[in-house]
């Protein structure tokens, strides 16, 4: 982050410390309200990234490090996902993420056998039409008609649970897939 804030311009702000004798008497700092942004012609361009994976544990100086070859990247890494708070828009650490699934659900019971939510399975006709598609949130109990072949069918019993586990890992799995700036473009943002 070392290399961000030599680019966050600096203003000077009034000094109300004892030692400043009057309102004239500034200190000059960092304007931390200032925040870069990707031109739009960047962000908007696909071309310009490529998808990447976080694996394991990684923290955005790691993945600086190894797209870069320079860790105090990280926040290029950082502003090409539109991420402002770390802690909540980047995968955490497996420690972390075991600690906060027990504190949020209390115990080991609730976590891994509550059922958060029921979703479809794919149902497709005898042709290999979906009539229904997989993953669709629904009630543990429903059901549907469909005509095959001119005959009346009813599917039962095809929606399956996802614990409360298996909802905070799909939570976190999103956050692994991030787009990264390709590095010969790295000049252009730095202009």
């Amino acid at each position: 982050m070392a290399t961000y804030f030599r680019q966050v311009p600096n203003f000077g702000y009034i000094n109300r410390a004892k030692d400043g004798k009057n309102l004239s008497d500034y200190t000059i700092v960092k304007n931390l309200f200032k925040r870069a942004k990707l031109r739009d012609d960047i962000f908007q361009n696909l071309a310009f990234f490529e998808k990447y994976q976080i694996i394991g544990d990684n923290r955005p100086d790691n993945v600086a490090h190894e797209v870069y070859g320079d860790e105090t990247l990280d926040w290029i890494v950082l502003l090409s996902n539109n991420i402002l708070d770390v802690k909540t828009e980047w995968p955490m650490t497996q420690r972390t993420f075991d600690k906060y699934v027990l504190d949020k659900y209390d115990d080991y019971n609730t976590l891994y056998n509550g059922i958060k939510y029921w979703k479809t399975t794919e149902i497709r006709d005898s042709n290999g039409t979906i009539i229904i598609p997989g993953g669709l949130i629904v009630d543990e109990k429903f059901s549907l008609q469909y005509y095959d072949n001119g005959e009346y069918l009813e599917a039962r019993n095809f929606a399956v649970p996802v614990t409360n586990y298996d909802y905070e890992i799909e939570l976190e799995e999103k956050k692994r897939n991030i787009y990264i700036l390709k590095p010969i473009y790295l000049s252009v943002v730095f202009d």
